[in-house]
């Protein structure tokens, strides 16, 4: 029986990646206007950026159990094994919500062939793991080197991110309000990272100009190998700038392929609009 892919919608994906790959996914939610839609399906991310350039803060939750008890309940009943590929615990708390309903949905379902696995990664760079390991169960692979694979390539899954306003950073708690005012008077742009699943500022540069090729300095000195793997790109709402980085990186590396997405409304409405993020594998993978 072939084994099912299941990711959340902070992977960033579109609706193309699911269908092709038959990947199920399940959405965190997002809060705005006094409403609730659901991140990839009853709301897009350019509502929220438009939102947030207006002065709105939209707020996000993540999965709800009942929605993970329910899916992962379907799934032992059918017999069909099942590998849920989560967001970052360091990020949001929907990856130890399905441990729990794992848990539970096994103690009726002793058998169940359900696993749950903490990427610790983010936007694409997340999405690309998911892409491989729905790529490798179509190609008839087992659980365990799905997992093994999924495991070692979320490990290796570097991100390196700027935002456009550190205001949107300031009300996640990830920078100070004196830091965001005088950033932005410097006009400073923050890189920034992912560490162990958590989110870490790397450096500030002052000035848009130099900021695409620090990035680029970067990639050249934490990853290798790229003309044999898939970047990932993903912006918010910005897709003019996420193709300048493209071709900077296509002329520099030639890599095998760059996946370009915009940062979905789960993740956007704490990055802000304009954020730029980018993903490869670094050398020890």
């Amino acid at each position: 029986m072939t084994i099912k892919i299941l990711a959340d919608s902070a992977s960033d994906l579109s609706e193309t990646h699911y269908n092709e790959y038959d990947i199920e996914m399940v959405s965190l939610t997002v809060h705005l206007d006094e409403k609730d839609y659901k991140d990839g399906k009853t709301i897009s991310p350019k509502v929220v950026y438009d939102a947030m350039r207006e002065g709105k803060a939209p707020k996000t939750s993540q999965v709800s159990p009942e929605n993970f008890k329910n899916i992962f309940t379907e799934y032992a009943e059918s017999k069909q094994p099942l590998i849920y590929l989560a967001f970052s615990s360091e990020l949001s708390g929907t990856y130890q919500t399905a441990k729990m309903m794992e848990q539970e949905v096994k103690e009726t379902y002793p058998d169940a062939n359900i696993h749950v696995i903490d990427t610790k990664c983010a936007s694409i760079g997340y999405g690309l793991v998911v892409l491989e390991a729905a790529k490798m169960a179509k190609e008839g692979k087992s659980v365990d080197e799905i997992i093994a694979d999924a495991t070692n390539r979320a490990k290796h899954m570097e991100h390196i991110f700027t935002v456009d306003d550190l205001e949107y950073l300031r009300r996640g708690g990830r920078v100070t309000k004196t830091a965001a005012f005088v950033g932005t008077l410097l006009k400073i742009k923050p890189i920034l990272h992912v560490e162990d699943g958590k989110l870490i500022p790397l450096e500030k540069i002052r000035g848009s100009k130099k900021l695409f090729g620090r990035m680029l300095e970067l990639m050249e000195e934490r990853g290798g190998n790229f003309e044999n793997q898939t970047i990932g790109i993903s912006h918010g709402d910005d897709l003019e700038r996420a193709q300048q980085l493209a071709d900077m990186i296509n002329e520099k590396f030639g890599p095998k392929n760059i996946e370009i997405e915009m940062v979905g409304s789960a993740i956007g409405a704490h990055a802000g609009p304009g954020t730029i993020s980018l993903f490869f594998l670094n050398k020890d993978f």
